[in-house]
């Protein structure tokens, strides 16, 4: 579950267009990785990157063992 929301701050002067990016939430629920999929403009895709990087989530069990967890994150710049 999500605790920590950070929404991305649209770049000036870009086209619209969705980001989409892979990332790694750590057994500690801090996103510890996140790369970029796609992305109509490096501008969206450094926006997209630095907002995911700041969520926060509870940490997921597995047998009662905190794992990381890779989820894919669509970002709509719109």
């Amino acid at each position: 579950m999500k605790i920590r929301h950070v929404s991305p701050v649209y770049p000036e002067g870009t086209a619209p267009g969705v980001v989409i990016l892979e990332a790694v939430i750590g057994p500690e629920g801090l996103v510890s990785d996140a790369r970029v999929l796609r992305s109509p403009a490096p501008a969206l895709a450094l926006a997209a990157e630095n907002a995911v990087r700041q969520w926060e989530f509870t940490p997921t069990l597995l047998n009662c063992v905190p794992v990381p967890v890779i989820m894919t994150v669509t970002v709509d710049f719109n």
